[in-house]
This record gives C-alpha cells, sequence and structure tokens, in this order.
C-alpha cells in the first residue's frame, strides 16, 4: 500500500449465526449506506461515517430471530477488522485521538490509541432496556468487538445525560470524532512509526 493512496478495507464475514460485509474509507468524506436490521445500530453506525468523515457500506443480516447479540457483535468485529486492513503499516498516523462530546444535556469523552493492544474501557450507565430497537446492554459489546479486531485501545465515558437516547449518540459521537483524528496522516510523520517500538 502507498504511503499517500488510498486506505480501504474490505471484509467479509460469514458465520452460521451472521453475514456481514463491509467497505471503509478512512479518507472519505462522510458518506455512508448502512444496513443491520437494527435501525438504530443503523443510525449510530452513520453517525461514525459522518462525524468520522469515513465513507462506509455496511451490509449485515443476522440471526434477529434469536436475538440481537450475534448481530451487533460481528458488526464490531468486521469494522474493527476493515479499519485494521485500511491502517496498513500505521506509518505517518496520528495514532491516538479524543474527543468531548456533547449531546444536549449529555456529555460524552472518548480516547482511541491504535496501539495494538486490544482494551475496551467503558463506564457508560444506560437507564433504559433499549434505545429505539437496539438493546443497550449490548453497546459495549459493540465497542468490544471493534476493540478487539482493530487492534484499539479504546475509553468511553459517559459523564452525564438524562436521555438513553442523546447518550448513547454522544458516545458514538465521541468515538468517531476521537478516531477521525487517531486515523489522520500527520504530515510532519511521513513515514514514521508512531511507536519508539518500532512495531504497532
Amino acid at each position: 500500500m502507498r504511503q499517500d493512496g488510498p486506505r480501504i478495507g474490505k471484509v467479509h464475514r460469514q458465520t452460521a449465526e451472521t453475514d456481514v460485509q463491509v467497505r471503509l474509507s478512512l479518507d472519505g468524506s462522510g458518506r455512508y449506506h448502512v444496513s443491520t436490521g437494527i435501525r438504530f445500530l443503523d443510525h449510530m453506525l452513520e453517525l461514525v461515517a459522518r462525524h468520522g468523515a469515513f465513507d462506509l457500506d455496511l451490509a449485515a443480516h443476522g440471526d434477529l430471530d434469536v436475538d440481537q447479540h450475534h448481530t451487533v457483535e460481528d458488526v464490531g468485529i468486521v469494522l474493527g477488522q476493515a479499519l485494521r486492513q485500511a491502517l496498513g503499516n500505521k506509518r505517518g498516523i496520528n495514532r491516538a485521538g479524543y474527543f468531548l462530546m456533547p449531546m444536549d444535556e449529555a456529555l460524552a469523552v472518548a480516547a482511541v490509541d491504535l496501539s495494538g493492544r486490544p482494551y475496551l474501557m467503558m463506564k457508560a450507565p444506560i437507564r433504559a432496556r433499549r434505545v429505539g430497537d437496539l438493546e443497550a446492554e449490548l453497546i459495549e459489546d459493540f465497542f468490544q468487538g471493534f476493540a478487539a479486531a482493530a487492534g484499539a485501545n479504546v475509553h468511553l465515558r459517559l459523564l452525564q445525560a438524562r436521555s438513553s437516547h442523546h447518550a448513547v449518540e454522544a458516545l458514538f459521537k465521541a468515538f468517531a470524532r476521537a478516531l477521525r483524528y487517531a486515523v489522520a496522516r500527520d504530515p510532519r510523520l511521513k513515514r514514521q512509526l508512531p511507536s519508539t517500538k518500532g512495531l504497532l
């Protein structure tokens, strides 16, 4: 992959429970086409594309007749795999980013380090059992799947919120903005790897 070329990840993951296809361009304009069978999850992924300035095409078909868990988790995994693929050798990127996102009365913070070491720390109690048609407890499973597959250290914290809808939306927007900075190329780094270890 040329260092100045397009950074695109394409992944197709098929299991007995789900079939997920994604095309992710890190240097996009916020264009998206998303279909998971869970409309609120679609909306959150659309926010990730728009606020991350990514182009995202994602289609998921899962065993929603069982429950939403397999679909939500596998979408996170495949998105993480596509990101890792698109990043290539990671030379020249910022590597880490953070963002504090208000959404009316809600306030969320996200920090992302594309360190190669997967870890999720999430403190975001959502009071509602469902937000739209999405089971709220599965939000953590989505981010866990993403962090593991992307090799990313992801910290998410909900500082305050009244509306569960605003809480979740603030979390996804903060995540997208933090990720946008982390994957961005820094012209001063050029072909440097953002690590003193020589490996990411």
